[in-house]
């Protein structure tokens, strides 16, 4: 009796389960194929519109991501497991875990925000997120800097994106300010020519803007001057070292003196 039933079980589960089995399979391996190509045409389409290399690869990742989804989802409606249930289920669990990834879910969003607007870029010295240095990498999550003294800091993107961000590299021109005091006795005029001559002298020392020397405050010990030239942004650091030097250089050789300040103190005899 058994015996009998084995060529109906087989024609009634064993053979549709197979066959569903196998077009599932095949479903996920030629979606797989599928969505290789997408994102490959896609990738392409992106880099000819000249978009940032970290917009391309998150754009890229997330309809890689979506697509997958719909081809698991495919693949198991042909088994026969009810999708719309497991499409709910996916859908608390995502809500769920969102309730408990806030945090996180805010530097995503912040790292989209800057993926998209791009306030900087790889390579731009920034200051944002409470410290300063090189941006290295703009991730999902975190934007990694790289200080001054070469320590690497990982900053959330929502610390950056919520306060100001300051682009130092977004100008191919920066001014330069500074300072120089000179004594009351000293001659102005002199002081302004040296200074002048400095600016003059130096190569890096931009044209256009045109530099100002100016006196800017009659201090309590010093005549005030502001030095602002401007130079290529790669330069900036290099020539404010340089012509601090030389204009107190300048200025010893000339007679020209640079006060430190001073306090009278007047004492009263009693008696």
């Amino acid at each position: 009796m058994d015996q009998m039933n084995i060529p109906e079980m087989f024609s009634t589960y064993v053979i549709p389960w197979a066959i569903n089995i196998a077009l599932a399979l095949l479903i996920f391996y030629v979606g797989r194929m599928m969505i290789k190509i997408v994102v490959k045409i896609l990738r392409k389409l992106l880099a000819r519109a000249k978009m940032d290399e970290i917009l391309v690869n998150f754009v890229s990742s997330i309809v890689k991501s979506l697509l997958l989804l719909f081809v698991v989802v495919a693949a198991l409606d042909r088994l026969g497991v009810d999708t719309t249930s497991l499409i709910a289920l996916l859908g608390a669990a995502g809500l769920a875990v969102g309730l408990a990834l806030q945090g996180s879910l805010q530097n995503f969003a912040a790292g989209v925000m800057m993926i998209v607007f791009r306030p900087f870029r790889a390579g731009d010295y920034v200051e944002a997120g409470g410290t300063a240095g090189v941006v290295e990498a703009i991730n999902i999550f975190s934007t990694t800097m790289r200080t001054g003294d070469n320590r690497e800091i990982i900053v959330p993107n929502g610390s950056i994106y919520n306060g100001a961000i300051t682009n130092y590299s977004a100008r191919e021109t920066r001014r330069i300010d500074m300072v120089f005091g000179i004594s009351y006795g000293d001659d102005m005029r002199k002081a302004r020519e040296i200074m002048q001559q400095v600016l003059d002298a130096d190569e890096r020392v931009l044209k256009d803007p045109a530099y100002t020397v100016a006196v800017s405050e009659l201090g309590e010990s010093s005549v005030n001057f502001v030095v602002r030239p401007w130079v290529k942004i790669g330069d900036y650091w290099a020539v404010r070292f340089d012509l601090t030097e030389r204009i107190k250089l300048a200025f010893d050789e000339n007679g020209i003196s640079i006060p430190f300040p001073q306090m009278d103190v007047h004492m009263q005899k009693e008696g």
